[in-house]
């Protein structure tokens, strides 16, 4: 008799662990799938009214790499890849997340240019059109990649001084630092600040010397220049389609900008503007408040202009793209007598006689 009571008892706790299990396994199915619709309806929440509320720009060093080589690669050809189209494609299987892709991304990037190849006419928005997210993630990226790549003319100097304009299609878009000079950096986007009030860290900082030639990334047009207690001496350039907001800050004490640079200066990429310093952290205009010399440098998407000084600023993170960006430096040298330099060799960006034929015209 006592036998049988031990006998219940033991399958009654084996029935209730199992109960148990199989509760935590479904609980781990609910939890899964919340995760999940969390991410979708994340994704969903950014382009609610309309309009991208968020970018988390994680696109990796090897993804650009890969892209635009694909992209150049292809110029010409029957089929021309869009680097921007591809980063789009791999972002929406990767669901933005490519660090944890990297083995894949040259075999996912051969994989969509062999289908489209193969599918003479097919474009890659017909191949993503039964997928809601893909959008999303082509005009993310373009909004951070957009006038980067295309059709320039470059200045090609000869030995006896003389030069030519050579037609090419390319990266026109620049490190920030120029060549020759020495910098260290790492990621530090997110880090903490604490002067003024806590905040996190919303550039990208380049450590290097006083007097640094400071590059224009992108052509635009000066959309802020003076002194701001946090940046010091700092420049804010705006894209020509008024979706990249660039701001380089800390420039150096006493001279800290190109010559006779100013609001509604128009730059073009691989231009000279200012020179690394260690300004800011001071309601003391041309106060050398910063410990360590540094330009900070930093991207602001705007798909809509209230955002662009409000609450629900997009600043991207950087660091990978300054990495693409540093095999593309432009070359300046010293004005004799003077604090100026000058970049060696110009080019001529469509995009800046474009702009400018525009305003000739509504003024």
């Amino acid at each position: 008799m006592e036998e049988k009571k031990k006998r219940k008892i033991r399958i009654l706790q084996f029935a209730v662990a199992a109960e148990l299990v199989l509760c935590l396994i479904a609980l781990a199915g609910i939890w899964t799938s919340r995760e999940n619709t969390g991410q979708q309806n994340r994704k969903a929440e950014a382009v609610s009214d309309g309009c991208i509320k968020w970018v988390d720009f994680d696109v990796s060093y090897t993804a650009l790499c890969e892209a635009y080589r694909t992209d150049v690669e292809s110029y010409g050809q029957d089929v021309h890849f869009d680097w921007v189209e591809l980063l789009a494609y791999l972002g929406t299987g990767y669901g933005g997340e490519f660090d944890s892709h990297e083995k894949n991304i040259k075999k996912d990037i051969a994989k969509v240019t062999e289908e489209l190849t193969a599918e003479k006419g097919l474009t890659m928005k017909e191949l993503m059109k039964d997928n809601k997210y893909y959008s999303y993630y082509e005009e993310a990226y373009r909004a951070v990649l957009g006038g980067m790549v295309g059709e320039f003319e470059r200045e090609v100097r000869a030995e006896d001084g003389s030069s030519t304009w050579e037609k090419v299609y390319g990266l026109k878009a620049y490190s920030p630092i120029a060549k020759g000079f020495e910098y260290s950096h790492y990621d530090d986007f997110g880090a903490g600040r604490s002067y003024g009030y806590k905040r996190q860290h919303l550039g990208h900082d380049m450590m290097g010397q006083v007097g640094t030639p400071i590059i224009a990334v992108e052509s635009g047009y000066v959309e802020a220049i003076g002194w701001n207690q946090y940046g010091g001496w700092r420049i804010g350039i705006r894209s020509f389609d008024k979706k990249r907001y660039y701001y380089y800050a800390h420039l150096r004490q006493n001279y800290p900008y190109a010559e006779e640079l100013k609001e509604g200066s128009v730059v073009t990429a691989g231009d000279v503007i200012g020179y690394m310093g260690h300004t800011g952290y001071s309601t003391t205009e041309n106060t050398n408040n910063i410990k360590v010399t540094h330009l900070h440098w930093g991207m602001e998407l705007v798909f809509d202009e209230s955002q662009k000084e409000s609450d629900h600023e997009i600043w991207i993170n950087v660091y990978p793209l300054t990495m693409f960006l540093s095999r593309h430096q432009s070359e300046a040298v010293k004005v004799e007598g003077t604090k100026e330099w000058k970049r060696v060799s110009d080019i001529r960006d469509p995009a800046v006689t474009l702009y400018l034929q525009k305003e000739k015209i509504s003024r």
